[in-house]
């Protein structure tokens, strides 16, 4: 091998393992700012109500999205006839969505939350599999056996009473409820359009139809509540981190690792969110709590392994 070919090699090999480097790092900042994102909403939820925070939330990443979109060329413009199509996706997310996630974080904890909401790819799968016919190996329903036995074991007290609101729960299944179906009809939309356009018109699409709700129900609250940054700070970074660039950077690693791969490594948003719940909310949680977070992860994994790549699910935290 000649000393110009092996100079060579090791520099090939030097750039894909500082571009392995770089996805990771992408990935591993997208799950904290997802795992962040229901201690965020929390923080927010304390001073203003959930339409408000959806509204405020939305108004701000659409501004960033357009303004990231317009100045790196990644908007694209929806043809006439794709235009109802992206209304009826946006209606499952963000609006039920976020109605679910939002009204949901006022009744449980975000460890709880968030753990519901890590389901979205698991029900997915079983969605795929009856309307798409997907297949499903043995391996993916021990998965899907595993989360659901781990999500009973997050909600629950050590004497198996219920921990969680069963109100608060079935928000959190109505936003795991409008994702499903949003991956079920979006998959169509991304043959025609890249993914930061379809989440950029559907969060501009989102403010139209929080909008009314806001302005009907709690403008008059909202005006009565003096400024501050306790809420605004953590709204800020919702809108920059959670729904901005951990968007991009998600995006970046689907790019290299595949929707799997990437999806496999968002199953970890549940375990960030329980530890900054914990340092920062102060969040209480026993052994059998514990054990349940663990379960849903590793049954989350098992359910994605040998997927179709084609599947296409886009979950906005």
């Amino acid at each position: 091998m000649s000393q110009a070919y092996f100079m060579k090699y090791f520099q090939y090999s030097e750039m894909t393992k500082n571009g392995k480097i770089k996805v990771y790092t992408a990935m591993f900042f997208a799950v904290l700012f997802w795992g962040f994102s229901f201690v965020w909403s929390k923080q927010v939820l304390a001073v203003y109500k959930p339409v408000t925070l959806i509204f405020f939330r939305l108004n701000l990443s659409v501004f960033f999205l357009f303004l990231f979109g317009i100045l790196f060329h990644k908007i694209q413009k929806i043809k006439k006839e794709d235009r109802i199509k992206i209304i009826i996706i946006a209606f499952f997310e963000p609006f039920i969505y976020f109605l679910g996630e939002n009204f949901g974080l006022t009744r449980v904890s975000s460890t709880v939350a968030s753990v519901i909401i890590s389901t979205i790819p698991l029900f997915s799968l079983i969605a795929a599999y009856f309307f798409s016919k997907e297949k499903m190996t043995f391996t993916n329903i021990i998965g899907i056996l595993f989360s659901i036995a781990g999500v009973f074991l997050v909600i629950l007290k050590d004497g198996l009473s219920f921990k969680a609101d069963f109100w608060g729960v079935g928000f959190m299944l109505l936003a795991v409820f409008g994702a499903v179906v949003y991956s079920l009809l979006v998959l169509d939309i991304t043959r025609k359009y890249n993914v930061y356009s379809i989440i950029a018109y559907q969060n501009l699409i989102g403010v139209f139809l929080f909008a009314p709700l806001f302005f009907i129900f709690e403008y008059k609250d909202f005006i009565l509540i003096p400024f501050s940054w306790k809420a605004w700070f953590p709204l800020l970074e919702l809108a920059v981190f959670a729904s901005t660039i951990a968007f991009m950077l998600f995006t970046f690693g689907i790019k290299h690792l595949g929707v799997t791969r990437a999806n496999t490594i968002s199953n970890l948003i549940p375990v960030v969110t329980a530890l900054f719940s914990f340092i920062i909310l102060g969040e209480n949680f026993s052994l059998l709590n514990i054990i349940g977070i663990l379960v849903v992860v590793t049954g989350l994994i098992l359910s994605q392994l040998k997927r179709n790549k084609k599947s296409v699910i886009i979950n906005e935290y």
